[in-house]
């Protein structure tokens, strides 16, 4: 058995280095110039080659097949124990980020001791408690773009800090995010405009987040020839979401039902303006450029797979938020409560008789937990729970089949981001 999964792994490696052979080889893609000293963040480097989620009966493909169809559960990949190291190793950047921020704060602002607690405990409370999948896939990405190179321990940490940068991102948007939905709890905490020391503070505190991803690759990546591409992507992804949670938040009124509203058009545009490109483009599109790819097929490539998986975690996020465990995924759902327009919703649509229409009408988005659970009776008297199993087994052998189809360039970190949410609980 151990013969057999070194063979795998050579074929994997070899596979591996034939596909940047030929992204590097296609126009555009550049290769990097050494740095002007150790200390300058040129940045080419970081990945833990993920193998995918294997089944007993090989598929065929001389790419990866990510997990076999038809059982509820999926076997952790091989390389669980590297994904592992690499996270404990992003983890620790973390406490050093931080340090950093709270220095230049000291140096920089006459701030009161008190104002730099404060800060202090905006980034603890609010960043480093999710999944952090999103900052490993930019370690993931650049890693598959920089396979065989020898891989400098300031480039690695490189990698680690812009993954941070997406973390915070995805801090800003949660804390503003949890204001406008009016939420209880997030990663099974309190929200933080709901701390009593907080408040609405959290709307400024939220935007503090934002600024600090900008001073941290103004310091680390000024001297890279990369540096004015990676601010315009957290620019323009920033913008993006903003535009897509104006489409969420706008999909209806917030105190009138208008449930021909809920479309799957409308769906479908909250879910890639709103999700899809920060939680999965972004961290992609940044290993990318750190690894200096400029092929724009690549980036394309990349956008079309990443709004694919997008589509499928926000769906997964619409029903977890009505039938997930609070206690698993750290948060009580509002989705009804606030009238949003979500996957449940519009399936129910479909199929609803007069009676169901009657019900939904008249307790969808009224914030009263007993007119939610009404709500969710149609929902499961109409089979959404099946039929939510069977949409997530079929978006997900689509996702697959798009990752396998890809030539030229590494999906390592496609591989990551889809079999990380195949079958989530949280």
């Amino acid at each position: 058995m151990r013969c057999f999964f070194r063979s795998l792994q050579q074929a994997r490696a070899l596979h591996s280095r034939h596909s940047l052979q030929q992204c590097r080889s296609a126009p555009g893609f550049y290769h990097r110039r050494a740095p002007a000293s150790a200390s300058t963040l040129r940045v080419p480097s970081l990945f833990l080659h993920l193998q995918s989620h294997r089944h007993p009966h090989r598929h065929p493909h001389p790419r990866r097949h990510l997990a076999k169809m038809g059982s509820t559960d999926v076997a952790p990949p091989s390389g669980a124990s590297a994904t592992s190291d690499l996270k404990a190793n992003f983890k620790a950047v973390f406490p050093e980020l931080v340090d950093e921020i709270m220095a230049e704060l000291h140096d920089q602002f006459d701030l009161p001791e008190d104002a730099l607690k404060y800060i202090r405990h905006n980034l603890e409370y609010n960043v480093p408690h999710g999944k952090l999948n999103r900052g490993l896939a930019v370690s993931h990405c650049y890693k598959a773009f920089r396979k065989g190179d020898a891989i400098k321990p300031h480039e690695e940490r490189a990698a680690y800090i812009l993954g941070w940068c997406v973390e915070l991102l995805q801090a800003f948007f949660l804390v503003a995010d949890d204001i406008m939905d009016a939420s209880v709890t997030r990663r099974g905490q309190p929200c933080f405009f709901r701390l009593p020391q907080v408040g609405l503070n959290a709307i400024n505190d939220s935007l503090v987040l934002e600024s600090m991803i900008y001073r941290l690759i103004r310091k680390h990546f000024r001297d890279s020839s990369v540096y004015v591409d990676l601010v315009h992507l957290f620019q323009d992804i920033t913008y993006t979401t903003e535009i897509g949670q104006l489409l969420d938040l706008t999909s209806n009124e917030a105190d009138k039902v208008q449930l021909d509203r809920f479309t799957d058009d409308a769906l479908a545009r909250i879910y890639k303006y709103k999700t899809s490109h920060y939680t999965f483009y972004l961290p992609v599109a940044l290993g990318m450029r750190l690894a200096e790819v400029s092929d724009q097929k690549c980036y394309d490539t990349a956008k079309q797979i990443c709004l694919k998986i997008g589509h499928f975690f926000q769906a997964q996020d619409d029903f977890l938020d009505a039938f997930g465990d609070p206690e698993v995924t750290g948060k009580v759902g509002t989705d009804i409560e606030e009238n949003t327009c979500t996957w449940l919703i519009v399936e129910a649509l479909k199929v609803a008789t007069p009676a169901d229409m009657a019900i939904l009408n008249e307790n969808y988005g009224v914030k009263n937990k007993a007119n939610s659970d009404k709500v969710k009776e149609v929902y499961t008297r109409l089979g959404l729970k099946d039929k939510f199993l069977k949409f997530e087994n079929k978006t997900y052998e689509e996702a697959t089949k798009m990752i396998e189809d890809v030539s030229g360039m590494p999906t390592g970190a496609f591989e990551f981001l889809l079999t990380s949410l195949y079958k989530r609980k949280k």
